[in-house]
């Protein structure tokens, strides 16, 4: 078998392939399922989002009531809202929240939990040790 066809095989291999679906990062945040139901807001998969992040669905509430200004409860594994919140709106809270409070900014990971203290909350990062102040 010459180089050429050596090369027209492999051409022809990778032609086939399928295309990458996925970025190669282990970690995805998880996307808000959200529906209105009169004029409140809900969040479908609140506790699976919670599972995913490794973080108390009260924390990640609060979080929210407080950044959206709004009250709500926690029912059945979903985030109720007492108000109509646009769909953008929730999902920048979330993401900020996600990059505030689980991502780590010296190795980029999410392998963090918080240490709560009296006067400064912690965030610390499993993968490299770094710690850091958060508001939560």
């Amino acid at each position: 078998m010459s180089v050429s066809d050596y090369n027209a095989l492999l051409d022809n291999v990778f032609a086939k392939l399928p295309e990458k679906k996925s970025k190669g990062e282990r970690f995805e945040p998880p996307v808000p399922e959200i529906f209105l139901q009169g004029n409140k807001t809900v969040v479908r998969n609140f506790d699976a989002m919670c599972q995913k992040l490794r973080r108390k669905p009260e924390e990640l509430a609060k979080f929210l009531f407080r950044e959206l200004a709004v009250p709500g409860t926690i029912a059945a594994k979903t985030l109720v809202l007492q108000t109509k919140v646009p769909a953008r709106v929730l999902n920048e809270k979330f993401s900020f929240y996600v990059d505030q409070c689980v991502m780590c900014r010296e190795c980029g990971k999410p392998d963090t939990h918080i240490r709560y203290g009296a006067p400064v909350n912690t965030l610390i990062c499993e993968a490299c040790g770094a710690t850091r102040p958060i508001r939560v």
